[in-house]
């Protein structure tokens, strides 16, 4: 790029032309997920020069994790492009090829995507029981209905009242119960195997959410989330292909891998670390000592920056806010992290020699008769394999073979964890055994299995509404700091300062949030992660215009 010509009088545009007698302005974001990678491409191409990616573990992709086992690639992370129509990780995946191989069947619509949407879902009972189709379809009919009824809260601004608690699954175990028991045409055998489908149905219900149970989901913020129309697509060849499209036009030496981040320092007029940093810095330029904001890593090295983009899990947030900021975060954006809610849904794959399951078979789905009145849906810890709601069968077995994939959430899925792969396995085959009805069922051949609770760089697999959390929280966790009313004035006032020699406001959007939880419609999902990404990077694209639009 070529810079523009400065005349001696040019004090026109004091933004551009004082950035010009500098330097570009330095870009660190903190993690190397789909926020973080589709942050700095967006940054890399709109002309900034100045940009590092600080990723702490060994790999890039963070919550995308495509494990290739043989011939097939398992997902133990980010699964399904959810919708087509403006999805932005669609067109990356259509533009690019990746959905050629995707069959028909793969191309769900339903509101709980299959990895096959042919044949039908086997409702097992822990007694060994099929429960009849028609009950099934009569109960899940119901199910949908009251489903229905939990988006209007916030849709429709129809108000909680106390009985719900403001709860999603409070709310649709109650309506649900109430209708099942007042049918007057169903036996009572009939309605107490629907009585116990209403909390497999919230288990399935949880995982979808990545709560611990959705008692713990706001029922007046639920229906927010957006869904975007079209099909459910999955990526046969991996959904890290998507991560590496976004890694393809970022050079290497942008993305430094293992290089986890100990504290952010920023807000320099009132935090003296940033001082002591400079100083243990001796080799920091002399510019670069009077940074905003320095990023120390946890191998001591201290990275001078002007803004930082942190796309760390809500987890992370939730566990290191403290530590992670000096100073630390202002008292609503404490709040917001520590109302809104994030918890762990793990995938266990069995794989298995030969199937045992029928061909129309697309899913077993574990019901269990002795929770028919259960309020809660918490476990002791010898009984964590009681929050597995479900196995898909995986769909078609010419690219997979005969695999199933398992659902835990909560915190059942944190105990899971814990066991090793013998004792899940083995774990996981006697349940089977148990509500097929079927003892003599191998166990697997080959057990693979997700643990994002416990690990220490997500602590979660993504977020939700939590009872007493809005949107205007999520709204909250992704403003910039320090808070400014104008950025882009500030920052023209900020350069005529450091022109002129006398102090102004500090640099805006020193510490800015991206991440699927700072998305208010599409918390939870990878097109929200992407798009978060690019909004942040549009906030500075927009500061820096004048400068960005000189150098071209």
């Amino acid at each position: 790029m070529q810079s523009c010509e400065i005349s001696g009088d040019s004090t026109d545009d004091p933004l551009s032309s004082g950035l010009r007698r500098k330097r570009q302005p330095r870009i660190v974001v903190i993690g190397a997920g789909l926020a973080g990678l589709s942050a700095a491409k967006a940054l890399l191409e709109s002309g900034f020069t100045d940009v590092t990616i600080l990723e702490a573990t060994d790999r890039i992709g963070g919550r995308v994790q495509s494990v290739k086992l043989g011939h097939a690639t398992f997902e133990l992370g980010a699964t399904w492009i959810h919708g087509s129509h403006g999805n932005p990780v669609y067109h990356l995946a259509e533009d690019n090829g990746l959905l050629e191989e995707t069959t028909d069947g793969e191309r769900s619509v339903g509101r709980i995507s299959l990895y096959s949407k042919n044949g039908v879902a086997y409702h097992l009972t822990n007694n060994g029981q099929r429960i009849p189709k028609d009950v099934v379809e009569e109960f899940s009919d119901l199910y949908n209905e009251v489903y229905n009824l939990t988006q209007e809260f916030f849709q429709r601004g129809k108000p909680v009242n106390a009985e719900s608690q403001n709860s999603v699954g409070v709310f649709t175990r109650d309506v649900v119960r109430k209708r099942v028991k007042a049918d007057p045409d169903d036996t009572e055998a009939v309605k107490r195997l629907k009585l116990a489908m209403i909390q497999q149905y919230l288990k399935v219900e949880s995982c979808e959410s990545s709560s611990h149970s959705m008692d713990e989901v706001s029922l007046s913020e639920f229906g927010e989330w957006t869904e975007i129309p079209g099909a459910h697509h999955i990526i046969p060849c991996g959904f890290i292909k998507i991560v590496e499209i976004l890694a393809r036009s970022i050079p290497e030496s942008v993305i430094q891998l293992r290089k986890p981040v100990k504290c952010i320092h920023w807000n320099q007029s009132v935090s003296k670390e940033i001082e002591r940093v400079a100083d243990h810095n001796s080799d920091l330029p002399e510019e670069d000592k009077g940074s905003d904001v320095f990023v120390e890593c946890e191998d001591c090295e201290f990275i001078p920056a002007d803004h930082v983009i942190v796309t760390v899990s809500l987890g992370v947030l939730k566990k290191r806010h403290e530590s992670l900021f000096h100073p630390r975060l202002p008292e609503e954006k404490v709040m917001a992290i520590e109302k809104l809610g994030i918890n762990t849904t793990d995938k266990i794959f069995l794989e298995f020699e030969e199937p045992f399951w029928s061909s129309e078979c697309n899913s077993i789905q574990f019901v269990w008769e002795d929770e028919a009145e259960s309020e809660s849906l918490t476990y002791p810890e010898e009984l964590w394999y009681k929050k597995i709601c479900s196995f898909d069968v995986l769909y078609p077995p010419e690219r997979y073979g005969h695999v199933l994939s398992g659902w835990i959430c909560g915190e059942e899925a944190l105990i899971m964890e814990k066991c090793d792969d013998e004792t899940v396995a083995e774990t996981c085959t006697e349940m089977l055994r148990k509500f097929t009805g079927n003892p003599n069922i191998p166990k697997p051949r080959r057990i693979l299995r997700s643990s994002w609770g416990s690990n220490p760089n997500f602590r979660g697999s993504y977020s939700y509404t939590q009872v007493g959390s809005s949107g205007a929280d999520v709204e909250k966790l992704a403003k910039p700091l320090p808070y400014a009313e104008s950025s882009k004035t500030a920052v023209s006032m900020a350069q005529i300062g450091s022109l002129f020699s006398f102090s102004y406001p500090l640099q805006p959007m020193q510490v800015m949030f991206s991440g699927e939880a700072t998305h208010r419609k599409y918390y939870s999902t990878t097109h929200g992660a992407v798009l978060s990404g690019q909004r942040e990077a549009a906030h500075l694209i927009e500061m820096y215009q004048d400068l960005l639009q000189c150098r071209s």
